[in-house]
């Protein structure tokens, strides 16, 4: 009898052993145990982690909603990720595979990509920490090193900001050592008139003062009525006086653009001059010389 018809006769006997069915069945009902208490978890998990950031909808620290989105879609993949990995070990070990051996070279070769991937590793944990403590949020303008526009993508590993001029710029979270939000509380437009020593202060006060009652009904961007705080410098020709204006978030280039016309035109209105320089030209008389 050859090799090969030996190894099949115990193949028929194994199979026809009752035994060897019985710890078959046993493999597959464990398997199946194993997927759907995996499958119960992952949709426990998932519950509470949107029920958490329900409570915190509601609570006095409540953070944009793109980033609570962003957040728990993160921490839904991990949870799945991880639930599923330990999953696949034990199913493992229920194949009566060697699970310690596996793990082992696992983490050798883990070693070797992490000592080669350590700039990799730390964009994705920064990254992660970026999104958990709500440092920017995706349309924030922010200043980040040299760069400066509105965030247009947050991902683990990258962030990409669009200047105002077009250019788009995708920095490593790794790289992110501070940064500047200006979205997160409200602007201040700091408007300047200068208005010659010739012309009367105490009028075009008032004529300032007036004009700044109006505004609130017409820039919606205004959190309150714009202040005028005086006389901010003596110059050589002119007095300057300074007004502040508190808009919402990043209003206040294009408020402070507004006030400056609006104030113009209404200095003109009362016959108030705004400073300017002048030119004296002198000529010499060609016979006397002087």
């Amino acid at each position: 009898m050859s090799i090969t018809e030996k190894g099949f006769k115990k193949i028929i006997a194994k199979l026809q052993n009752e035994d060897t069915w019985l710890t078959f069945g046993e493999g597959i009902l464990k398997i199946i145990a194993i997927i759907i208490v995996a499958q119960l978890l992952i949709r426990f998990g998932k519950v509470m982690i949107h029920n958490i950031f329900k409570i915190r909808n509601i609570s006095p620290l409540r953070t944009n909603v793109r980033r609570e989105e962003t957040l728990s879609k993160l921490l839904d993949n991990i949870l799945s990720y991880v639930v599923y990995f330990i999953a696949f070990l034990t199913i493992l070990s229920v194949m009566n595979i060697d699970v310690k051996a596996l793990l082992a070279g696992a983490g050798i070769v883990g070693l070797a990509v992490g000592f080669g991937a350590q700039s990799l590793v730390k964009d994705v944990i920064t990254g992660f920490f970026i999104i958990f403590e709500d440092q920017f949020s995706v349309g924030d303008h922010v200043r980040i090193g040299q760069f400066e526009g509105n965030v247009e993508t947050i991902g683990l590993r990258t962030t990409k900001i669009k200047s105002w001029t077009g250019e788009v710029h995708i920095i490593p979270n790794g790289s992110i050592l501070e940064v500047t939000n200006f979205s997160i509380n409200n602007s201040v437009a700091v408007v300047d008139i200068a208005i010659p020593y010739k012309e009367d202060i105490e009028k075009a006060q008032r004529v300032i003062e007036g004009l700044l009652e109006t505004m609130p009904e017409r820039y919606g961007e205004l959190v309150k009525r714009p202040e005028l705080l005086g006389v901010q410098n003596l110059g050589p020709t002119e007095v300057t006086l300074r007004i502040v204006a508190e808009t919402q978030p990043m209003q206040h280039a294009a408020l402070a653009r507004n006030m400056r016309k609006d104030i113009k035109l209404e200095l003109d209105r009362n016959g108030i001059d705004i400073s300017y320089p002048r030119v004296v030209m002198l000529s010499k008389d060609p016979v006397t010389g002087v």
